[in-house]
């Protein structure tokens, strides 16, 4: 039988081709955004094997009614996507704070609600998938500007890591997903949102700033149907893995990291190590 998806965050991007996706694949299917005209508009109105919620992730509420509804439509939930996010770039002096908790309260506190709303429902049936749509620069965090972003994604990781240990004796699985570039409308004005008062020493960060609005938007290597179709693969895995770094390029960030976390490690092993009391 086929599984019940939930994908957050739905009316465009790589959350949109997933559910393109699944539903052509005979797929049931709940989707969604914050706003419910740009999912039908991209989807299609409700079906049998269709519902569009519009829901607001950082509203406990909302997306406690989105979980209800999905389960009264269809009976259950199999697959959770927590999907839903946006990038920000800035250097972490330009920042305000009102712009950083409010990347946070999606990127972060919106996927937790998500996961304790849908949590006891899996818990009872003792199964489900849980997708956390993270990113490579949740791993690797190196990038001039985007800092903050980083940050919720770096807290994502971390926090699925703990879930997955936490939600094992439940039959349920958790799979971090750490996209590369993927050619979606990501590095736009409407899913990419910059400071609100600049500061000009950080030259550094406008230029990279600049090559991922201008060089990188509608270049990026990656196929998000092919990155949907690894959803839908990793899904019917018996034992799916807990990291899934998707593009070349993510794997060789990836690989980078940790050879330079490993070179960190046995340079200073010696000195980093000597730190136990010392009993006579």
């Amino acid at each position: 039988m086929k599984k019940v998806w939930l994908v957050t965050g739905a009316s465009k991007g790589l959350g949109l081709k997933l559910v393109e996706k699944l539903l052509a694949s005979g797929y049931q299917v709940a989707a969604t955004s914050r706003k419910l005209d740009d999912l039908q508009k991209a989807v299609g109105e409700k079906s049998e094997n269709f519902i569009p919620l519009e829901t607001d992730v950082t509203d406990e509420a909302s997306v406690e009614k989105a979980v209800r509804e999905t389960i009264a439509h269809f009976g259950n939930i199999d697959v959770v996507v927590n999907n839903a996010g946006y990038g920000l770039a800035g250097a972490l002096e330009e920042l305000t704070d009102a712009e950083s908790r409010e990347n946070f309260d999606v990127n972060v506190f919106g996927a937790l609600n998500v996961i304790r709303k849908v949590l006891p429902h899996m818990r009872e049936q003792g199964s489900g998938r849980i997708f956390n749509v993270a990113s490579i620069a949740g791993f690797i965090g190196s990038f001039p500007g985007f800092g903050i972003y980083c940050a919720t994604k770096f807290a994502m990781h971390g926090f699925s890591e703990s879930l997955a240990a936490e939600v094992e004796p439940f039959g349920i699985k958790v799979t971090i997903v750490s996209p590369g570039y993927f050619r979606t409308g990501f590095l736009s004005s409407a899913s990419l949102k910059v400071p609100k008062h600049e500061i000009g020493a950080y030259e550094n960060v406008r230029q990279v700033q600049k090559v991922h609005e201008n060089e990188y938007n509608g270049n990026q290597p990656g196929d998000p149907e092919k990155a949907a179709t690894a959803f839908i693969k990793i899904a019917e895995q018996q034992n799916p893995p807990l990291h899934l770094f998707l593009g070349q390029d993510a794997y060789d960030l990836a690989e980078s990291k940790i050879k330079a976390v490993q070179k960190d490690l046995d340079t200073e092993k010696e000195l980093a190590t000597a730190t136990a009391f010392v009993t006579a």
